[in-house]
Order: C-alpha cells, then sequence, then structure tokens
C-alpha cells in the first residue's frame, strides 16, 4: 500500500474513533443530565404527594383512630386524579406491604415495594414494554399507620432522545468522517509530492539520466531530504563522469601503450630478420645492429618509467633535508655537455625536505622536456626561490613551441604526446610528465603548467616546508 493511503486510511480510522468516542460521551453526558432532572423531579413529586397524602389523612373524621383502608383508597383516587397532568400512577400499600390501592397500568413488580426503608426514600428506572419509567417508593405515617406510597412517571421520551442523539450523531460523523477524508486526501497529495517526486528522480537516474534532479518543494524535512539527495546525485553524477574519464584514459593508455611497442618492435623485428636472412656489409650491419639498440633502450627507457609510475602510486615517502644547490649543480652537471641547448640556472640557497633522487628525476624530466621543445641554440631557465610559509619554489621555462591550450590537461596523461614525431624523434614517449605528477604528489605538490603556442612553456611546482603534511 502506498504510503499515501496508509496516511489518509490511519488518518480516518484515529478520525472515525475520536467522533465516535466523543458524540457516545456528549449523547450520554445530555442524556444522563436529563434522566438526572426528572429522577430529582419524580422524588420532589414523591415528596409533595407523600406531603399530601398525610394532609389528606389528617382530614378524615376524628371518630376513627386508625386511618381505615378505604380512606387510604379514597385518598389514593385524590391524589391520582390530582396528577393526571403529569400523567403519574400510584400505589399505596399497608403495613405488611399488602396493596391497598393501584393506578390503572401499574406493573405488578414489587421488588422496590420489599426494598423501601423506613426512613429514607428509594427509585429506580424500570422498562414496561416499549416504555420506561422512573419508579419510586416512600414511607408514610398516618393516623397510626405505616404506608407505602410508590409513584411512576413515563420518561420513555428521554431514551427516544437518546436514541435519536445517536442516530443524528452517526449521521453528522459519517458527513464529517467523508468530507475531512476529502480534505486529508487532499493535503495527503501536498504532503507526500516531494516523496513521489524523490521517487521519480530515483527511477530516472536508475534508467541512466544521472542529471534528472528532484524539485525541492519545502523548506521542512523533506525539503531537506531533498536538497541531499540534490546533493548525493551531484557527488555521483561527479563520480560517474570521473569513472568515465578514468575508463576513457586506460583504454587511451591501453592503445597508446600498445602503439608505441608495436612501432620499435616492428622495426627490431624487421632488422634483425635482415640481419638473420642476408649478409649485409659492414656499414649497413653497423646500422641495422644500432638500430635494434636504439630502439630496444628506447623500450626499456619506456619500461622504467612505467614502472616507477606503477611505484610511486603504491609508495610513501620518509622525506629528508635537502639542500637545494645539490640540486641545482646535479642538473647543471648533466646538462652541461649539451651543445643544442643552454642551460641557465638561478636559484635562492635554503633546504627543503624531499626525496632527493625522486625530486632528481622530476627536475631532469622537465628539464629534458623543455630542451626537446626549444630550438636548436636555445636557452632553457632553471629557477628557484623561497616563500614566506616555508615553501620552496622551482620552475623551469623554454622559448620553444609552446603547447595548445586545449592540450594543457592531458599532457600529464602517460603517453600522451602534443608533438609525436618530434618526441619520437628524441625518443620520448609521453611518459615524463606522468611520472612527474606522481613524485610530486608522493611530495604533497602538483604541476602547475603556463604556455603559449610560439611562445615557450614554463613549468613550476612547490614543495612545502617542513610543517606541511605529507601523503
Amino acid at each position: 500500500m502506498k504510503l499515501l493511503y496508509k496516511i489518509l486510511l490511519c488518518t480516518i480510522i484515529i478520525m472515525a474513533v475520536a467522533f465516535g468516542l466523543s458524540g457516545y460521551l456528549f449523547v450520554n453526558f445530555v442524556f444522563e443530565t436529563a434522566l438526572n432532572r426528572e429522577i430529582a423531579q419524580a422524588l420532589d413529586g414523591s415528596n409533595i404527594l407523600q406531603f399530601a397524602f398525610e394532609t389528606a389523612a389528617l382530614n378524615v373524621p376524628t371518630k376513627y383512630n386508625v386511618l381505615q383502608d378505604i380512606a387510604v383508597e379514597q385518598i389514593g383516587a385524590k391524589l391520582e386524579r390530582s396528577g393526571r397532568l403529569s400523567e403519574r400512577c400510584l400505589r399505596l400499600s399497608g403495613e405488611e406491604r399488602k396493596i391497598l390501592y393501584v393506578s390503572d397500568g401499574f406493573p405488578e413488580d414489587t421488588s422496590l415495594l420489599m426494598q423501601i426503608p423506613e426512613d429514607a426514600r428509594t427509585w429506580q428506572v424500570i422498562q414496561y414494554g416499549e416504555h420506561y419509567y422512573i419508579h419510586t417508593g416512600i414511607r408514610v405515617n398516618a393516623l397510626n399507620r405505616n404506608l407505602y406510597l410508590e409513584t411512576l412517571e413515563d420518561i420513555t421520551e428521554i431514551f427516544e432522545e437518546r436514541t435519536m442523539g445517536f442516530s443524528v450523531y452517526r449521521r453528522v460523523t459519517l458527513a464529517m468522517l467523508l468530507c475531512s477524508s476529502a480534505v486529508m486526501l487532499v493535503i495527503c497529495i501536498w504532503l507526500t509530492k516531494p516523496i513521489r517526486l524523490l521517487t521519480r528522480a530515483t527511477r530516472k537516474m536508475a534508467e541512466g539520466d544521472y542529471s534528472y534532479r528532484a524539485r525541492q518543494m519545502s523548506g521542512d524535512e523533506l525539503g531537506q531530504l531533498t536538497m541531499d539527495f540534490n546533493h548525493m546525485a551531484n557527488v555521483l553524477e561527479n563520480t560517474f563522469d570521473e569513472l568515465r574519464e578514468e575508463i576513457r584514459s586506460r583504454e587511451d593508455f591501453i592503445a597508446a601503450f600498445a602503439h608505441e611497442l608495436k612501432t620499435p618492435l616492428t622495426s627490431i623485428i624487421g632488422y634483425a630478420d635482415l640481419l638473420r636472412s642476408r649478409k649485409l656489409d659492414e656499414e649497413k650491419h653497423f646500422l641495422s645492429s644500432n638500430y635494434i639498440y636504439t630502439e630496444g633502450k628506447r623500450l626499456e627507457s619506456m619500461s622504467f618509467r612505467l614502472l616507477d609510475i606503477i611505484v610511486t602510486k603504491r609508495e610513501s615517502l620518509d622525506l629528508q633535508p635537502v639542500e637545494v644547490e645539490t640540486l641545482f649543480q646535479y642538473l647543471e652537471d648533466m646538462f652541461s655537455g649539451n651543445m643544442e641547448q643552454r642551460l641557465q640556472a638561478s636559484y635562492e640557497p635554503g633546504t627543503i625536505y624531499a626525496e632527493v633522487n625522486l625530486l632528481k628525476s622530476v627536475l631532469l624530466n622537465l628539464v629534458d622536456n623543455a630542451c626537446k621543445a626549444s630550438e636548436e641554440g636555445g636557452i632553457v631557465e632553471l629557477l628557484g626561490s623561497k616563500q614566506e610559509d616555508g615553501g620552496y619554489v622551482f620552475q623551469v621555462k623554454d622559448y620553444g613551441v609552446g603547447i595548445p591550450e586545449d592540450e594543457l590537461k592531458k599532457v600529464t596523461e602517460a603517453f600522451y604526446m602534443v608533438d609525436k614525431s618530434r618526441s619520437r624523434s628524441r625518443n620520448g614517449a609521453g611518459l615524463g610528465l606522468a611520472l612527474c605528477v606522481e613524485i610530486l604528489r608522493l611530495h604533497n605538490s602538483e604541476l602547475t603548467i603556463e604556455s603559449k603556442v610560439g611562445k615557450g612553456t614554463c613549468i613550476s611546482f612547490v614543495i612545502p616546508g617542513k610543517k606541511a603534511e605529507v601523503i
């Protein structure tokens, strides 16, 4: 059963019980009030009859010392005639509770008569046929006789009013339930609308539409739930986009890796087959062997770099203090014999915390890439400066071909090369920057690349100070 109908059904049940109980209590309260009023009137009437009987007994001729039965009957008949307008019936009984006078229609039941006390009055409500009566009893003293006076007064109208009250209230309750159910249905539809919108959004997302969002209807708990759901949907959509991008990157990686393997292996196999199947002169033999050796070294270098990338993704570092002077001196020594480019180093002395060999690999890759991107005789600048927070900034600048803006985000991907022919001609495989990114990640740092086509590239990174947290 839907939540809408559950709420509606529970509300109808609660209202039905509330209306029914309140109606029963109300009608019964009115009935009890009317009944108590009639009982009080009946008892008052009984007292009046007692007084009237005793007064009438005093008017009996004095020649009788004791009230005769015939006088009792006469007084009873007179009292009955005086009370016709109230439709009151009488019954008079002697000392032995023998009936001396009774009105027509008075029930033959004598249970109340037997219970009348000597110094008090009593009463009961009885049903006789289809009518209800108040039956009262009281003791009367008249001329040395103890008599018992009973009255019977019709109160059927009160019971009929109670029955009518229940009937009217049932109809009113039914009408109120129908009206309130219609109103509650509208309220339930309004209250559960955010849930239906969330259900629709969930279904849309299950069908693959991750951009669908639920509309917020209010600022209450359901509105907050909608906001949280939409936030979760945003996170999921971003996660799915990242997963798709990662899958695409892996597919590109596999395709590029297969291509990078295929090209040198084809050449190696071809030249090896040439050496095996033919007898070549010394010059061709050397060229073929040299090409096999060169391509083999390129494959070896690519394998080592791939291994480095895999290792750096899984390791954490124990950072040690390093003088930046040793890093700059190492790079100057490495590129001192490079006649095609000139390396110009400028730095501020200082101490950083890093893994020296990995950081050398980063700087070596960056400088090597800058040299490959520069024209022959071009200048490559290696700069270092301190930061106020204790960090140290490294910058590698070249004035070469530059990187197109739409490819800046891709250059750190494995096997990605901006100019493939230029990179391969210089034994490049597009793994250098990918390795740099992973090494710097272990140092809690990242590459910042600024480039303009035809004007050159500046790649920088910051090694945090000693207090910086390292992952």
